[in-house]
């Protein structure tokens, strides 16, 4: 079945950063386009970042374009979101998501904490 697991969440100081990890697991991971939410306390799930199933034209949100970069490697069937210059906004637990067939699938979150 289809499964996600995300890793590479924790505590950074303001400025800091960490690099989030999403391995895949059944279905054909190559040619889906893998996507990355955060929720934070309080707030509705949000969109962060988007990648096509052949990687070029990525997608973000305006409040981290320039500071978040995803990427993936297909032949790892792995998503990966690096995440610089954080901000204790961006404190929030990240999802990794795929549409497989018109069924959502999602990871069970890691937790990133931005604070000093």
């Amino acid at each position: 079945q289809v499964r996600l697991v995300e890793s590479g969440g924790g505590l950074v100081q303001p400025g800091g950063s960490l690099r989030l990890s999403c391995v895949a697991s059944g279905f054909t991971f190559s040619t889906y386009t893998m996507r990355w939410y955060r929720q934070a306390p309080g707030n509705e799930r949000e969109l962060v970042a988007a990648i096509p199933s052949a990687g070029g034209s990525t997608t973000y949100a305006d409040s981290v374009k320039g500071r978040f970069a995803i990427s993936r490697d297909n032949a790892k069937n792995m998503v990966y979101l690096q995440m610089n210059s954080l901000t204790p906004e961006d404190t929030a637990v990240y999802y990794c998501r795929v549409n497989v067939r018109g069924i959502f699938y999602w990871g069970q979150g890691t937790q990133v904490t931005v604070s000093s």
